[in-house]
């Protein structure tokens, strides 16, 4: 599915993120930055060692303690077809209920990445489903907010052009596609 915001294109896809030819793909990363499970090890295992070596730089030079959640951070993509990746920490919802906190940390999460790469004068993005997998934060909720914070930042920004949802399998595909055509109906 791909929709036209202000002369900007917002698509969905099934599909593998670490085959995305965006010039960015967005890593569902977790606070230590140096690989995990999903969508974050697949990233660090088909990139390579360079991105490992940068995440563990930007550790030791700007968050000893983890990238908190929401905020965002760059490197380059290793082996990967994109030119860099953007690591960004999601909220963990272990009761399985997203809250008003967790909506602004993964709205800002989606937020933050997007503003990251329009400063490094990306022009498409690929984003996976942000904390619905191991952080257990609910689908259907998650794909609200960052739909909708997509939608109301991408026209806002210089240079990125297209955002891309690339989304593991059918089902998620399906909840982000029933959900992005209900937010364009109630925004006419």
């Amino acid at each position: 599915m791909e929709v036209n915001i202000e002369n900007k294109k917002l698509v969905l896809k099934v599909g593998d993120i670490t085959e995305e030819e965006t010039e960015a793909i967005v890593n569902a990363a977790n606070p230590t930055l140096l690989g995990g499970g999903g969508v974050d090890g697949a990233i660090h295992k088909k990139g390579g060692s360079k991105i490992l070596e940068e995440c563990k730089k930007i550790r030791r030079e700007q968050y000893p303690n983890g990238l908190p959640f929401g905020e965002a951070v760059i490197t380059t993509a290793g082996n990967l077809k994109a030119k860099y990746v953007i690591h960004t920490v999601g909220p963990i919802c272990v009761s399985g209920s997203l809250d008003e906190e967790r909506k602004k940390l993964l709205s800002n999460a989606y937020k933050n990445s997007l503003l990251l790469a329009d400063s490094y004068k990306i022009k498409t993005v690929a984003f996976p489903s942000i904390s619905t997998g191991a952080y257990r934060c609910p689908l259907d909720s998650s794909s609200k907010v960052a739909l909708k914070t997509v939608l109301d930042l991408l026209p806002k920004l210089i240079y990125v052009e297209k955002v891309v949802f690339v989304l593991f399998e059918e089902s998620i595909y399906k909840v982000y596609k029933k959900n992005l055509e209900k937010l364009l109906t109630e925004s006419k």
